[in-house]
C-alpha cells in the first residue's frame, strides 16, 4: 500500500506492507483521512504515535469501507462505511482498526466529511461534556473557533441549549463561523464580552490571564490546544476567588478502553444530529494522497474555515 510517510520531518509518499487484521479487527480500506495538529507535531517528532501504532506513518483518523475482517470481527460486514480515531497510521490506503473503535459513517456524509468527523468532534464532545460538564443556558466561549475542533464544539454546545462566542482571527472567517450560531469576535475582544461558565482552549498560554479574567464565578477551563505556547503565569489567587477550575486533555494517550467508551458516547449521542441536518463538518480543502506534503503546508498556513483531509483512491 501507499501511504504519507515521515522522513526526516518531511512528509513523502512511499509503499509499505499491507497490514493484515487480527483478533477482532477490521481491515479499512481508507477513502479519506483528516489532518489534525497532532500530525504537524509528530512530524517534527514532538508527538510520537503511542506504542503498537505506525511510527512513520502519521494520521489519527480515517474513514472508509471494510475490506476483510479478523477473526471474532462481527460488528461491522465487509463493504461497510466506517470510521474511527486511530493512534496512527490513517494517512494510507489500508488501514487495521480495532471493531470497538469503529464507528458507521452517517448516510448523510459524503467521504470528505467523514474523513474530518471522528477526531475533531470526538474531542470536543469529550472536553465540553465528559470533562467541563457544559449545560444548557451556560455561556462558553471557544478560543481559535475556525479550525476543527473549534467548529465541531461551537455546533456541538450550541445543540446542547448552550450560547456560544467564538473567538477568530482571520477576519476573512468571522462570517462563516458565525453562521455555525457563534457570537464572533476579534481575539483580543473577549475579556468585556464575559463572564463565561466555560473556556474552550485552543490557542495556548498566552490567553491564561485573560481567561481567568473572563471566567465566570464557579467556571471551567479546559485546555486542549496549545498552539501558541505551552507556558504561561497564573495567579491561584484569582483561580481561589473564582472558585474555579483548569484541567487539560488529549486523546491520543488514552487507553484503549477509554477510546473506545468516546466512541459509543459519539456514537450514541452526536451521530445522529448528522443525519438530522443539526450538525455539519465544515471542510476547508482536500487533497489527494500524492499530494499531502501540499495538504500539510496548506494546514501550516492556517487561516482556514474547517478540516483539510486526504482523499484516498475512490474518496478522491
Amino acid at each position: 500500500m501507499r501511504a504519507a510517510t515521515v522522513r526526516e520531518e518531511e512528509i513523502v509518499v512511499e509503499e509499505h506492507p499491507d497490514p493484515e487484521p487480527g483478533a477482532g479487527e477490521a481491515l479499512v480500506r481508507v477513502r479519506a483521512a483528516g489532518l489534525n495538529g497532532g500530525d504537524m507535531a509528530q512530524r517534527r517528532g514532538l508527538y510520537p504515535a503511542p506504542r503498537g501504532w505506525p511510527q512513520d506513518i502519521p494520521g489519527m483518523e480515517v474513514a472508509g469501507e471494510v475490506a476483510a475482517l479478523g477473526e471474532g470481527a462481527e460488528r461491522f460486514a465487509v463493504g461497510a462505511r466506517v470510521m474511527a480515531i486511530v493512534g496512527g497510521g490513517g494517512q494510507a490506503e489500508l488501514a487495521v482498526v480495532h471493531e470497538r473503535l469503529l464507528m458507521p459513517v452517517p448516510d448523510a456524509l459524503g467521504w470528505p466529511e467523514a474523513g474530518g468527523l471522528p477526531e475533531v468532534f470526538t474531542t470536543a464532545h469529550d472536553a465540553l461534556f465528559s470533562q467541563a460538564q457544559l449545560r444548557s443556558g451556560e455561556r462558553l466561549l471557544v478560543h481559535g473557533g475556525a479550525g476543527g475542533v473549534g467548529t465541531a464544539a461551537i455546533q456541538l454546545a450550541r445543540a446542547s441549549g448552550a450560547r456560544v462566542t467564538a473567538t477568530v482571527r482571520a477576519e476573512e472567517l468571522r462570517e462563516q463561523v458565525a453562521r455555525l450560531g457563534a457570537t464572533v469576535l476579534a481575539p483580543d475582544e473577549f475579556v468585556e464580552d464575559g463572564p463565561y461558565e466555560v473556556i474552550l482552549e485552543l490557542v495556548g498560554a498566552p490567553n491564561l490571564a485573560d481567561n481567568l479574567q473572563a471566567l465566570a464565578s464557579g467556571g471551567r477551563i479546559a485546555v486542549i490546544g496549545v498552539s501558541a505556547g505551552a507556558k504561561g503565569e497564573l495567579n491561584l489567587l484569582a483561580l481561589m476567588a473564582k472558585r474555579a477550575r483548569i484541567h487539560g486533555s488529549t486523546l491520543r494517550a488514552r487507553s484503549f478502553e477509554e477510546k473506545a467508551l468516546a466512541a459509543r458516547a459519539l456514537e450514541r449521542e452526536v451521530l445522529p444530529l448528522f443525519e438530522s441536518g443539526t450538525l455539519e463538518v465544515p471542510v476547508a480543502d482536500t487533497f489527494g494522497l500524492e499530494d499531502a506534503a501540499a495538504a500539510y503546508s496548506r494546514f501550516e498556513a492556517g487561516a482556514k474555515h474547517g478540516k483539510i483531509v486526504l482523499l484516498i483512491g475512490d474518496g478522491a
